[in-house]
């Protein structure tokens, strides 16, 4: 049974440590959560979790576009993309969201200094219009076109 499909599904990774398991998994599951939401149970289009081991061992998934949860120092995943991904939004120097998703990798990086800035990384990622823009890029929608409705 297929459970990815390259095209549609994004993957959600974290770090593999047990402070990346208790502080970051969780934030994970809530940003698959909403991403399944947002696929509106079209098939494939929506997230599953994984850890940064996982990852690195089946590079036939780095086809998927993906979101890193967790720093550059408890996920494998950020620490690769710390230096290539574009910074999105950085407050205070302590909440940071990277990302890339015009060309043909689609990618992001949410962290913070510690879990609660990390955990205000993925509110601004899902929040403030990254994760739909991310979204449209990775699914290849087409921009949605405001009605009068949305403009009164």
């Amino acid at each position: 049974m297929k459970l990815i499909d390259t095209d549609d599904t994004i993957l959600v990774v974290t770090g593999t440590e047990i402070p990346a398991e208790m502080n970051d998994r969780p934030l994970a599951y809530r940003l698959k959560a909403e991403i399944d939401r947002r696929g509106a149970g079209k098939t494939f289009r929506g997230a599953v979790v994984v850890s940064d081991l996982w990852y690195a061992q089946n590079r036939i998934f780095h086809l998927c576009a993906a979101v890193a949860v967790g720093g550059p120092g408890v996920n494998a995943l950020s620490a690769t993309l710390v230096e290539d991904l574009p910074m999105l939004v950085r407050r205070d120097d302590r909440i940071f969201v990277q990302g890339k998703w015009d060309g043909e990798e689609k990618r992001v990086s949410l962290w913070g200094m510690d879990r609660y800035t990390t955990a205000e990384a993925v509110d601004v990622f899902l929040n403030e219009g990254h994760c739909d823009a991310f979204l449209r890029a990775a699914w290849r929608m087409e921009p949605r076109i405001p009605t009068r409705t949305d403009l009164a």
